[in-house]
């Protein structure tokens, strides 16, 4: 009897935004603006190339996102080739505790999965309704199963967008192909204000440090996209990236 190989994990892009020290936010309730109008449009043209993006449930609830495709034009091009206008949305929660009001569940069109942890799974069901499907996935969520579940449904390119657990989580895991960091021109320099990641054993360190495969200035923002795969080809032929994860992490 033979088996069917699984599919290869999706190509995972984390894209996030920063202040000098490092911050993602400030204290405060309102949301902190890192960006500018040049770079939001370039990470709108990312979304459009990706099959699925993802942020934690503390994403959903802080900064409500509606996670959509906004250019006109790419949302058409995407209709053109069949793939919907936007991207599928994709979260990860461990005690489900999400507000189906949230533009997560109500803004476009968009497939939404709610990847879960066993015990909130039937909890998670009963709020959401049919807003999302909601996977049990393990306890703890573990986001190289979740790989593999969205390779299963398609996903060939996954855009994961924060926040800083999830971020770490990827990281740490060797999940990461590729990083899009962008780091704004002030600094925040607050303590209780959430960080890009916190402390973790990652793959990149002083001896085996991340390729830096660009840097570009956008108006007063800089991106640095780092090539942390061998899956990541879009690099100078010197500075090929060392396979820092997925061959053995693959799903």
């Amino acid at each position: 009897m033979s088996c069917r190989p699984e599919p290869p994990r999706p190509y995972v892009l984390l894209s996030c935004a920063a202040s000098i020290d490092g911050y993602i936010d400030d204290a405060s309730e309102q949301r902190l603006l890192l960006s500018n109008d040049d770079d939001l449009d370039r990470v709108d043209g990312v979304r459009a190339s990706c099959d699925a993006i993802l942020v934690g449930a503390g994403t959903v609830r802080r900064d409500d996102p509606r996670l959509l495709v906004r250019s006109p034009s790419r949302r058409a091009e995407r209709a053109a080739s069949g793939r919907p206008e936007s991207p599928t949305k994709v979260t990860l929660t461990a005690q489900g505790d999400l507000d189906p009001t949230a533009r997560f569940f109500t803004a476009g069109d968009s497939t939404r999965l709610v990847y879960c942890a066993t015990d909130a799974v039937e909890k998670t069901r009963e709020r959401l309704g049919r807003l999302a499907t909601v996977i049990d996935a393990g306890e703890p969520v573990d986001p190289g199963w979740l790989l593999t579940d969205l390779a299963a449904r398609g996903v060939q390119r996954l855009m994961v967008e924060g926040g800083g657990t999830v971020h770490a989580q990827f990281l740490a895991a060797g999940l990461a192909d590729e990083l899009h960091l962008v780091v704004a021109p002030f600094f925040v320099g607050d303590g209780r204000a959430p960080r890009f990641v916190g402390e973790g054993r990652f793959p990149w360190h002083p001896g085996r440090r991340a390729r830096l495969a660009e840097a570009r200035q956008i108006g007063d923002v800089v991106l640095l996209r780092y090539a942390l795969s061998a899956r990541c080809t879009d690099v100078p032929p010197d500075s090929a990236a060392d396979d820092a994860g997925g061959s053995t992490h693959s799903g």
